[in-house]
């Protein structure tokens, strides 16, 4: 587990990441999501001890990164995965790093082959291409086989096969029982891979939850309702707390209101319903809605100046 508490970091006169608190269960993939800028890379780094926080603090498993006794062999991360000896081969790269955390010389093969570098093993790093570099970096973070695992934007480069492979990887390893945090950009992958989300903006945490209800909370969401009695039917839902909108096609959007009490209303009433459709934002709907006010970078556009 991955526990933060009131994390802070500031440089200078700039706040990075701002109280932020959160606990990273294992068995689940949580995504991390931000708008650029947000803190998201600064709080990765301090997880890892490469950033100290100005105030509170962040522990793996209890302790501080700095504290664990193998490191390697407890946390596996991918921060930047060009941050490797181009005149390295990846066999060699992974030897190096293996011989550094006391892990067996045979486990180099076994997570070559897991990244499906196996047949480029003796090639420098140098000439790879991104998405083998990502692969290479995925293949490092697994080396020690920890129970923890942190992945910084991991399917950038990747080309569809390996946003698959990276995607079933990620899922399979918290079926396992092992925490992982990945950031990343690309709200239809995070949609389709985390389980819970983290999302914070300016360095303040926005959500903390499954990804389900972060969706469903979003301004898009809402129950689709085609009733032949539409009108009785709103003024019903609208005496219990729900906002209802009527569409062009005479549908009723109604929020605030789940769909089995929707429909338990209007048979309590006897009000006929011959559709009942729950709608759901899409993930970067509601990430786009929640984060709208923390976008430290936005165009301008033409003639506003």
């Amino acid at each position: 587990m991955i526990k933060a508490q009131d994390l802070t970091k500031r440089y200078g006169t700039t706040t990075a990441v701002d109280g932020l608190s959160f606990d990273l269960k294992p068995g689940v993939v949580t995504g991390f999501l931000g708008p650029n800028g947000a803190g998201k890379s600064t709080t990765m780094r301090m997880i890892l001890g490469l950033d100290r926080p100005t105030s509170g603090s962040v522990t793996v498993g209890g302790k501080s990164y700095q504290d664990l006794p193998a490191p390697l062999r407890e946390v596996g991360a991918l921060l930047d995965a060009k941050a490797v000896h181009g005149a390295r081969t990846a066999y060699r790269h992974l030897q190096w790093v293996a011989q550094a955390g006391g892990i067996p010389r045979r486990r180099v093969g076994e997570v070559l082959d897991l990244a499906g570098l196996g047949g480029v093993a003796d090639r420098k790093v140098g000439s790879f291409s991104l998405g083998m570099y990502q692969r290479l970096g995925i293949a490092t973070a697994l080396l020690g086989d920890p129970p923890v695992l942190l992945f910084d934007e991991p399917v950038n480069g990747l080309d569809p096969e390996g946003i698959f492979w990276i995607r079933t990887l990620m899922r399979d390893l918290a079926a396992e029982g092992r925490t992982v945090f990945v950031s990343s950009h690309l709200m239809n992958e995070m949609q389709e891979t985390a389980e819970h989300v983290v999302v914070i903006g300016r360095g303040e945490l926005i959500a903390d939850m499954p990804i389900t209800e972060f969706m469903q909370r979003d301004s898009l969401s809402h129950v689709r309702v085609v009733s032949p009695r539409a009108d009785e039917l709103a003024r019903v839902l609208a005496g219990v707390g729900g906002e209802v909108t009527r569409g062009a096609d005479g549908a009723l959007a109604v929020t605030g209101l789940d769909a089995p009490k929707i429909g338990d209303l209007a048979l309590e009433h006897g009000l006929g319903v011959h559709e009942l459709t729950p709608v759901r934002a899409s993930l970067e709907a509601a990430f786009m809605d929640r984060t709208r006010a923390s976008v430290q970078y936005r165009p301008t556009a033409e003639g506003d100046q």
